[in-house]
């Protein structure tokens, strides 16, 4: 007997060294994307991968093969080592039999059930109202223990690829930051409210690390959609198809994995992906009611430059016999990418790791938000107040003391966020972020700010072939001089026609919540003729203005004028001003009209401008009304009016200008945008304020010699003073795909383009000494641009072509240089 159980031990004992568990994952070969509930087959016995493509095997080591089988995919076969614990298995896609794969009958029915009864399961389609209240944080961070303290030599390489050694001990101070404290959060509580027509959010708290105030654009970034409803979700600023929808469903397949209880109720488990393997990597879990069909709970989860997961989880309310959202999760960490990623303004940054370092500490970043609501209330009666604002943000919701914000510190144990505030706020105030971002802010939008004066950066030097160089300052007096008043103003001395011109603009504030302003203003100045201006046109920054360069007819014009710009209506801005001009052309023309000759002419206007952004999200905030969401298309409406013997004005004559404007992001990256413009003319319009249609061409004889920089929107291969209308349309449009990597450093933007116009002028024989053409034929160019090949700079290379193509080919060429100014803000 002693030797019958020694010998059954020892066979126990044997069995139990021969087998192990191995753990592995399965992921697409091309893409590193994992192959979710593949089937794994091992000494007859088969198991599926989890939805992340992991699994666990027991294995006993009898040479026997493991097999993984996955439709649209080539059967893989694999023999262990001895010494592996971890399998990595790669399946090629079988692209042969890629059309086979389609969506099971019963899972494809419960989808087309889910989306069919949504107006019973979307809050916003089921109930008559709702409102509750919501607490969001967003953490930016990294495990401290990920990341090796080692300080390490690298090798770097400079622009023509020579080797040098740097020493590198950014993760050891960083790993040392990262045990104290997270790298950046923030907080906010906000009340989201939807009356049956919209749905609105008021930020009741918020706080931000090193910002006594918070910056109000981050307030209202849409990381991550609220509702899974949809036909498009929004992950990380990004609008894609809803695999959950009807447009979605022609995209992804989907397959039931389980049935399981959430909340009592019994509810299917489909799993989704796309039928183009390799073209989509949104890949989900959706927990589908089985009685209503509405969504219980979700997971999304995208692979590529960065790897997000995104849960979102429901409660179901017995009463309503709904599910209501109950938590929203979402992380980010880095992907498969080969280039530099920003996040939030850098907030967030991975690194590529192109450069020797394939653990860099920005690697083990991750930004995690979460998102939970409560104090619901349902069908109640709601009032949203300036429903055309999508994001209030009250001056109350700005200060809230420390107390407040411990009812919602749940995690009492993560000392590091404690610290975080407190050590980004010494640091804000050591290094002075806030002031250097209200300095990017200002210097963005043309200004430096010296105490309580803002100085005009464009009004220091400017250059043009009438006045040659301009020097000169201007500036406008700030908020810290009074938040009631402003004086702005300019004076400015061109070399070449020994000139000085001016401007001074005194502003008084009717209406801080609407921005409205009422303004007076004496100019003596000049102006480019036939240009086409739209008061409410948003004027940004440039260091310098590529088109006046090479024009040398302008008219110089006295004018005094009164105007309030506002933005009272909703998603729209107002324009409307009173002027008298003293107009004085400094070229040879003469204007005859009913047998009178005019060389120098009074004109007494009014003119009305309205931008209109219909789609476009707004927030106000205490400083103003903000555009945080800018969506196509955006409209702009102009009329002017000159009325003849009104305080000594010469003539009669009324304009009419519009433009639409619009662009389509792809989920590629790549952009398309168009732009339609034109403008009408009647009365007795002299040439100065007709219609030039932007050309930005030399009239000179050679490609060379006709080199310049290129302008924004404009005819390249247009002469200038080539054509003039008192009637005309133009349209253009231009594809700008990804950045394409050709060496270090060497990163063009590159943009294809088609530019077109056509035109009439009445009463040519008005206009006395100018030689011109008009454009009844048309005109059209197309061309390519190469922007921000290195540091800014690039190529645009354009071709004239059409009824207005020139007889000499080169003479149709343009060869310009373009300068992308990025100020780091």
């Amino acid at each position: 007997m002693r030797n019958l159980l020694l010998a059954f031990f020892l066979l126990i004992c044997s069995a139990m060294q021969s087998q192990e568990l191995l753990q592995g994952q399965v992921i697409d070969i091309e893409t590193t994307v994992p192959i979710s509930f593949a089937k794994i087959s091992y000494n007859n016995k088969t198991i599926l991968s989890d939805w992340e493509g992991k699994f666990t095997l027991e294995i006993f080591h009898n040479k026997k093969p493991i097999i993984v089988t996955y439709k649209g995919y080539y059967d893989k076969k694999h023999y262990l080592s001895p010494d592996e614990n971890f399998l990595l298995i790669k399946m090629a896609t079988n692209y042969s039999v890629k059309d086979e794969l389609l969506s099971e009958d019963k899972s494809n029915a419960i989808i087309r059930k889910l989306v069919e009864n949504r107006h019973k399961n979307q809050p916003e389609k089921a109930f008559k109202s709702f409102q509750y209240k919501n607490y969001e944080s967003v953490l930016v961070s990294a495990n401290p223990d990920s990341i090796s303290s080692k300080i390490d030599t690298i090798l770097k390489r400079n622009l023509l690829g020579q080797r040098r050694i740097k020493i590198d001990s950014s993760n050891y101070k960083f790993k040392k930051i990262l045990k104290k404290q997270h790298v950046y959060q923030t907080e906010k509580v906000n009340q989201i409210q939807f009356d049956g027509k919209t749905t609105k959010e008021t930020v009741i708290a918020s706080r931000m690390a090193g910002f006594k105030k918070p910056i109000y654009e981050y307030l209202g970034l849409n990381l991550v959609s609220y509702s899974l409803y949809e036909n498009q979700i929004e992950i990380l600023e990004n609008a894609m198809k809803n695999p959950l929808s009807n447009s979605g469903r022609k995209l992804y397949y989907y397959r039931i994995v389980d049935t399981v209880m959430v909340d009592k109720r019994q509810v299917y488990c489909v799993y989704f992906q796309p039928k183009k393997l390799t073209a989509n990597r949104l890949r989900g879990l959706v927990y589908v009611d089985a009685e209503n069909y509405g969504i219980a709970k979700a997971f999304f989860r995208i692979y590529g430059v960065v790897n997000i997961n995104a849960a979102f989880s429901y409660t179901y309310l017995k009463d309503q016999k709904i599910w209501f959202p109950k938590k929203r999760s979402f992380n980010v960490v880095k992907g498969n990418n080969t280039r530099d990623l920003n996040i939030l303004g850098g907030t967030i940054k991975f690194n590529s790791s192109l450069e020797g370092i394939n653990q860099d500490a920005s690697d083990r970043v991750f930004m995690k938000l979460e998102s939970t609501p409560y104090d619901i209330e349902i069908n109640k009666n709601t009032i949203i107040k300036h429903p055309q604002i999508k994001i209030d943000v009250p001056e109350s919701g700005m200060s809230k003391p420390k107390e407040f914000w411990k009812t919602f510190q749940k995690d009492t144990l993560d000392i590091r966020r404690i610290q975080t505030y407190t050590s980004l706020d010494s640091l804000s105030e050591v290094e002075k972020i806030e002031h250097r971002l209200l300095l990017g802010r200002k210097i963005i939008n043309g200004y430096f700010p010296i105490n309580v004066v803002d100085i005009d950066l464009r009004s220091v030097i400017k250059y043009n072939n009438y006045e040659g160089f301009r020097l000169g300052i201007g500036g406008v007096t700030n908020t810290k001089l009074s938040d009631k008043y402003k004086i702005g103003g300019f004076v400015g001395y061109g070399f070449k026609d020994d000139k000085f011109k001016y401007n001074i603009t005194p502003s008084y504030m009717i209406d801080k919540e609407t921005n409205t302003w009422v303004s007076t203003s004496y100019s003596d100045e000049l102006k480019e003729i036939g240009q086409i201006d739209f008061a409410t046109e948003s004027k940004r920054f440039k260091i310098y203005d590529p088109r006046p360069i090479n024009i040398s007819t302008f008219y110089n014009h006295k004018t005094f004028s009164t105007f309030i710009e506002s933005k009272y209506f909703a998603k729209t801005e107002t324009y409307f001003s009173f002027s008298r001009s003293e107009i004085q052309p400094l070229f040879d023309y003469t204007f005859k009209l009913n047998d009178n000759f005019y060389t120098n002419y009074n004109l007494t206007t009014f003119q009305f401008s309205l931008q209109y952004n219909p789609f476009s999200t707004y927030m106000q905030t205490p400083t103003g009304r903000l555009e945080i969401e800018k969506k196509y298309p955006k409209l702009s409406l102009q009329y002017t009016k000159s009325i003849s013997s009104l305080l000594g004005s010469d003539f009669d004559f009324s304009k009419i200008d519009f433009r639409v404007a619009h662009e389509i992001p792809h989920l590629t990256g790549h952009t398309t945008s168009f732009i339609l413009q034109g403008g009408f003319a009647f009365g007795e319009v002299p040439l100065t304020n007709l219609y030039s249609v932007a050309p930005n061409n030399l009239n000179r004889d050679s490609l060379l010699k006709r080199i310049t920089f290129a302008g924004k929107n404009s005819f390249e291969t247009m002469f200038f003073n080539e054509f003039f209308s008192s009637r005309y349309s133009s349209f253009q449009v231009r594809h700008t795909f990804n950045k394409i990597s050709l060496a270090n450093r060497i990163n063009p933007l590159i943009s294809v383009v088609t530019r077109m116009a056509i035109g009439s002028l009445e009463y040519p024989e008005r206009h006395i000494g100018f030689a011109y053409k008009t454009l009844e034929k048309g005109y059209i160019e197309s061309g390519v641009e190469a922007n921000s090949i290195y540091k800014g700079l690039g190529l645009t290379f354009f071709f004239r072509y059409g009824p207005n193509g020139l007889p000499k080919l080169e003479d149709n060429l343009a060869l310009k240089i373009s300068y992308t100014l990025n100020l780091g803000f």
